[in-house]
């Protein structure tokens, strides 16, 4: 079984007038003003799960600064997830800092999604405020046991649309104010996981913590697969593409010369989301 855990999806109007959310969404120009940033919607992906092999995949949108885009992008997810039931689950997308935004998530994981995500900070990084603002978001997942996806990078390395000033002081920080949520820190948590090696603190701080890889054929050599196995446990790994900025094809070949054995790639590629999704 192969899951994608980190893809994302809109509406048409989205899609086909991207230029009319740019003045006041500059987090969403940032990452999508270039006509080569593709915006795709659920049919596109559930194609390209199709001729890639991938069974499920988690489909979210953006974390709009506009309640009312937010509410939009959430329920053309929660229609995705009704019209291919057996191939999506969804995640509830919103920005922490808006007023509303936790009954934002009230309702639509009271409305069946899954998770809340990928929650992204690209201006600020993840500073105490945005810390403290996720607290009731935090809170409503905890009630409902599901999981919290945080947009996280190196902080370090090339420059890149959508790389954000957080660090991993901050990171970490994030992780000790919510110590009974489950987090899948995405981007392999911006490269947190290599303090596994540290004696004190750290291990037991991060045991609620999973690790995406969405978008590591840009990032990192196909070695952090084997790496991460051996520091956090191939359980802690999710197999996450940010479809359709990357197609699965290319993780597959990276996967496949990573060193992990065959069930440390079947966990990767499936069987750990599976188990986090209840699927």
């Amino acid at each position: 079984m192969i899951v994608d855990i980190h893809t994302h999806a809109f509406p048409a109007v989205i899609r086909d007038q991207r230029e009319r959310y740019f003045p006041d969404e500059p987090a969403f120009k940032l990452l999508y003003e270039t006509p080569n940033a593709r915006l795709v919607g659920a049919a596109e992906i559930v194609a390209s799960m199709d001729a890639e092999a991938v069974d499920l995949s988690v489909v979210f949108g953006f974390p709009w600064s506009d309640m009312d885009t937010c509410r939009r992008n959430n329920d053309y997810i929660l229609s995705a997830v009704r019209r291919y039931p057996d191939r999506l689950r969804g995640f509830c997308c919103v920005d922490p800092h808006l007023s509303g935004a936790a009954d934002e998530v009230e309702r639509c994981l009271a409305a069946g999604l899954s998770g809340v995500g990928e929650l992204a900070f690209y201006r600020s990084g993840l500073d105490d405020a945005c810390v403290a603002a996720l607290a009731p978001v935090m809170g409503l997942c905890r009630a409902f046991q599901v999981p919290v996806m945080i947009h996280t990078n190196e902080p370090v390395g090339h420059r890149y649309p959508g790389k954000t000033p957080n660090t991993l002081v901050q990171i970490y920080r994030l992780v000790k104010a919510y110590p009974e949520n489950t987090l899948i820190l995405a981007h392999w948590g911006g490269g947190l996981f290599f303090y596994q090696l540290l004696k004190r603190d750290v291990r037991a701080t991060l045991k609620n913590v999973y690790y995406d890889t969405a978008a590591s054929p840009f990032l990192y050599d196909p070695a952090v697969y084997r790496l991460a196995a051996e520091l956090v446990g191939s359980d802690k790994i999710l197999f996450g593409t940010d479809y359709p900025l990357i197609p699965p094809g290319r993780y597959y070949q990276e996967i496949a010369a990573s060193g992990l054995d065959d069930t440390q790639r079947r966990q990767l590629l499936g069987l750990n989301a599976a188990a986090l999704l209840e699927v």
